[in-house]
């Protein structure tokens, strides 16, 4: 239907839209909407609703994207959410978003993906994650919107899953560091990641009740700001709730601090946010004349020292707060000292021990090497 004219209470000439649809049960319904400074602004919020509606594959990408959006908010944790807002915003919906999805085919998916990698100093991993978004997306529209094929699925991968090299400091180098950290709060903050290999969000929604007898932290939430609202989320998996060690001289140091703060048992012990941590971690960085490195590369570097200090990757794998272990190996294997000479070394030594001509053999099995009693072998 066309727009309508009408005056407002000042009676300044705008435009309203009004006309029927079908919401998604089949009911018709009417939908009135005032305001539009324009007729044709008028128009176009009407093409764009009735767009929303449709359910196959002449809906514009722009329109999937909304309905897709909608859809995933209730499923998604705010931050998370937040971060694929963004992403599709900025990265997405400037080059595809005039598109009806039909037309989107995987040449324009190349040259979509070359625009990103040539005119964007995009890490690998995070060009990865771009592909990856496009693609749920189009999965998306196959699965609820009648789209024969997914096009990224014709397309080669963007980017790479795993960056080249994770940046970590040894214990010297942070030792080094924790030299020019003058102020207690974040001393005591950096110390707490470090030693303890817990995430940022994690040490931010650290309170009082956190620190618990016996030299442990009990990590339950993840603090984050959405939207200038703080939140104290569920942790990042199940697996994320658990106690960590951490050594008696910073327990003693984290309760200290919190005593001296005088904080109620609920009350956050770090009172800065997480911008607020990184930026001063640079400064200090930079002041201690170290490599840069991200402050979550804390956590790799936690995890590195405890691979160095021998601690079975089981264990490291519960303390850091991983769901799976192969996600553990997944992350940390390249950082085992020695990979491929110890396997060398290992298939060496089989090969030499192997049964001699006269028949003089012996199975794995009698010798307790059957490799099924070790489930991570594999």
């Amino acid at each position: 239907m066309p727009p309508y004219k009408y005056k407002n209470t000042a009676g300044k000439t705008l435009w309203y839209a009004s006309f029927r649809y079908q919401d998604w049960t089949g009911e018709t319904k009417r939908k009135l909407k005032r305001g539009f400074a324009t007729r044709r602004e008028a128009m176009d919020y009407e093409r764009e609703f009735i767009d929303r509606q449709a359910q196959d594959p002449s809906i514009l990408f722009s329109s999937l994207v909304k309905n897709y959006m909608e859809d995933m908010k209730s499923r998604l944790k705010p931050t998370t959410y937040e971060n694929k807002e963004s992403m599709i915003r900025t990265k997405l919906l400037p080059y595809l978003g005039n598109l009806r999805i039909c037309d989107i085919s995987p040449i324009i998916i190349r040259k979509w993906q070359k625009t990103m990698m040539d005119d964007f100093n995009f890490s690998q991993t995070y060009l990865r994650s771009l592909n990856a978004q496009l693609s749920a997306i189009m999965n998306y529209a196959v699965r609820y919107y009648q789209l024969a094929s997914n096009p990224c699925k014709m397309t080669e991968l963007m980017g790479k899953s795993k960056a080249d090299e994770m940046k970590i400091w040894t214990v010297d180098q942070y030792q080094e560091f924790i030299k020019y950290e003058k102020k207690t709060a974040y001393r005591v903050a950096f110390d707490t990641l470090f030693y303890s290999g817990i995430r940022e969000g994690e040490l931010l929604a650290l309170t009082p009740e956190s620190i618990k007898d016996l030299d442990l932290l009990h990590i339950t939430a993840n603090f984050q700001i959405v939207d200038g609202e703080e939140l104290f989320l569920t942790p990042k998996t199940e697996g994320s709730v658990r106690d960590v060690t951490i050594p008696h001289s910073l327990y003693q140091e984290l309760k200290e601090y919190a005593r001296g703060m005088m904080l109620r048992k609920t009350d956050r012990i770090f009172y800065f946010q997480k911008a607020g941590l990184i930026s001063e971690f640079h400064r200090v960085t930079e002041r201690a004349g170290l490599p840069p490195i991200r402050i979550h590369d804390l956590r790799h570097s936690h995890v590195s020292m405890l691979i160095q200090m021998g601690v079975p990757i089981v264990d490291i794998s519960h303390r850091i707060g991983h769901d799976n272990v192969s996600t553990t190996l997944n992350t940390y294997s390249h950082m085992y000292p020695g990979g491929q000479a110890n396997i060398a070394s290992g298939l060496e030594h089989k090969r030499s021990s192997s049964p001699t001509e006269n028949g003089d053999e012996t199975s794995e099995k009698e010798n307790g090497e059957n490799g099924n009693e070790n489930p991570d072998s594999e």
